[in-house]
């Protein structure tokens, strides 16, 4: 910290005066320099700054304790939100109004005794202007806490854990469901989106962040592989690791109802490690409330993510009011934001914390780390996980199901070759499909292989009548068709040969005999309009509208 000396150079004779007058100290030098050397020795007496201190009021004794629990600085911004402002003045103003005696905050009163000082010190993130404590008084005023052991917030309350929603590493199987999908370059279907819970972008940030994704959102074929071979507890570390250090997944881009514009920047990796900072203090496995853990960051740290307190210079617009989020009054609608989305997302779904709501479908009132939390904040690998050794069973009817810890490598593969179906919560359904087959050979692969991974990895084996019918299909394709047609019957034979003779001849697929036709499906209502020019009147039937 800067001295004493550093805390008084460039001030005034009449703001030595006011100091000195404040410290009961008797100065009649006739100069500045003069004086400051005087009040230099005089200021650094432990007994009379402990007199000092003990004569200050309630309020300005918890600035400079706050001030001393953050290792003797903090930021002018913050520090002047906190304790309110120091008014400029002019020396002649100031000698004039006598702000000391009539000070209008605690921070105004620090500064009159020059038990606080203001300068800029060249810290990270960026250089910003700072209140200290001079470096003499800083050593022998006691703190009244020990510094940054004291969490913020408070626990929760037993309303607030009403209902429990436990953390877990099923974000491991998104992944590898997504994976799947993008070497398939099939679209995420409904039903597995639903699935995840996760946004699509968020989960994409994530492969991205792990270094699993190549510049055309294509996985990464070495990288991938060791991914999906993993232990599940190694898989959830490598995504954790790459959030820790990503730049570009950047959450402040991703609050939902939010939208940033211009070209400004901010510092993902410094705000996580900040956020990370502040919840380590919580007790492990301690319900925690987040909205006082997000109310004390407001009251003691709100400049969590801004660079020198900079609450201006960030365009961020309120996407259902169309409001441009400015200043430090929008402070809950963005930085309070972040920090609930940073908890009850990102953290939540890599397993670092369990939440609660006090009612069903209700925002998240609670939180609390797990046991995986400490070393998946250190990028290691946690304990406890299940292995993946559960098996397939695949149906004579060409479907196959993957419990939830059947090898991740495994049904990666075989989802290349199958069409995606609605599956249960903890089961992957899969259906083998010419489609599927078509897309899997468009792409290198071969029939023989999945024949290969079933019959390694099925126990029960594989239905003869599968592996007969994939053998057909490497042979010669489809061999059946299914499709959905209309069957058309007439009274006689010359009305369907008017009708084949017709504009809606090219939808009569084929007859049956010569009053009765297939009929292509979607154009039934083309035929009836045909059929009336031609002086017939027709009516569906079985339930067709």
């Amino acid at each position: 910290m800067p001295s004493i000396a550093d805390t008084l150079k460039g001030h005034d004779l009449g703001f030595l005066k006011i100091v000195a007058y404040a410290w009961g100290i008797e100065l009649t030098a006739p100069d500045a320099a003069t004086a400051r050397a005087i009040l230099e020795k005089k200021l650094a007496d432990p007994v009379l700054l402990k007199d000092v201190i003990g004569l200050l009021p309630d309020d300005a004794r918890d600035a400079l304790n706050d001030l001393r629990e953050n290792e003797g600085r903090m930021p002018w911004s913050l520090f002047t939100r906190r304790f309110g402002e120091v008014r400029a003045m002019g020396p002649a103003r100031r000698d004039r109004e006598r702000p000391d005696l009539k000070p209008v905050s605690p921070a105004e009163i620090l500064w009159y005794r020059a038990l606080i000082g203001r300068t800029f010190f060249n810290l990270p993130p960026e250089p910003q202007e700072y209140a200290y404590i001079p470096d003499e008084f800083l050593r022998y005023i006691e703190p009244l806490s020990v510094s940054g052991l004291s969490p913020l917030g408070r626990p929760a309350s037993p309303t607030e854990v009403a209902h429990i929603l436990l953390a877990s590493d099923r974000i491991v199987d998104h992944a590898c469901s997504l994976l799947a999908l993008l070497r398939s370059s099939l679209p995420v279907p409904p039903f597995e989106l639903k699935k995840w819970k996760i946004p699509l972008e968020v989960l994409h940030q994530f492969l991205v962040s792990a270094h699993l994704l190549d510049m055309h959102d294509m996985p990464v074929p070495e990288p991938t592989r060791a991914f999906l071979e993993a232990s599940r507890g190694q898989a959830l570390a490598q995504l954790a690791r790459g959030w820790l250090s990503s730049q570009t997944f950047n959450e402040l881009r991703l609050l939902p109802g939010l939208r940033c514009e211009g070209d400004w920047v901010n510092d993902p990796v410094q705000t996580r490690h900040t956020v990370l900072d502040l919840l380590s203090h919580i007790p492990q496995g301690q319900w925690w409330s987040l909205a006082a853990f997000i109310q004390s960051v407001h009251d003691r740290n709100p400049d969590f993510q801004r660079p020198a307190g900079d609450y201006d210079s960030w365009f961020i617009c309120q996407v259902s009011s169309g409001n441009f989020l400015r200043g430090f009054g929008s402070w809950f609608e963005v930085d309070g934001a972040l920090l609930r989305f940073l908890i009850t997302g990102p953290m939540h779904w890599l397993g670092m914390v369990d939440l609660a709501r006090d009612e069903p479908g209700g925002e998240v009132t609670a939180f609390r780390l797990t046991e995986w939390s400490p070393a998946l904040w250190h990028g290691e690998t946690p304990e406890k996980f299940p292995a993946e050794d559960a098996v397939p069973v695949i149906t004579r009817a060409g479907k196959i199901r993957f419990p939830l810890f059947v090898s991740r490598s495994l049904r990666y593969q075989v989802a290349r070759f199958c069409t995606w179906e609605p599956s249960e919560e903890d089961e992957y359904h899969y259906r083998i499909t010419p489609d599927g087959l078509e897309r899997a050979r468009l792409q290198g692969l071969k029939t023989s292989q999945l024949i290969i991974l079933l019959r390694k990895h099925c126990p029960d084996g594989i239905p003869p009548s599968i592996v007969q019918a994939l053998e057909h299909w490497d042979q010669a394709g489809v061999q059946a068709k299914l499709e959905k047609v209309s069957l058309l019957t007439l009274q006689n034979s010359g009305i369907m040969d008017t009708l084949r003779r017709s504009r809606a001849g090219k939808y009569v697929i084929s007859l049956l005999n010569p009053t009765t036709a297939i009929i292509r499906a979607g154009k039934e209502e083309l035929v009836r309009e045909v059929l009336i020019e031609q002086g017939y009147l027709s009516e569906r039937k079985d339930g067709m509208e």
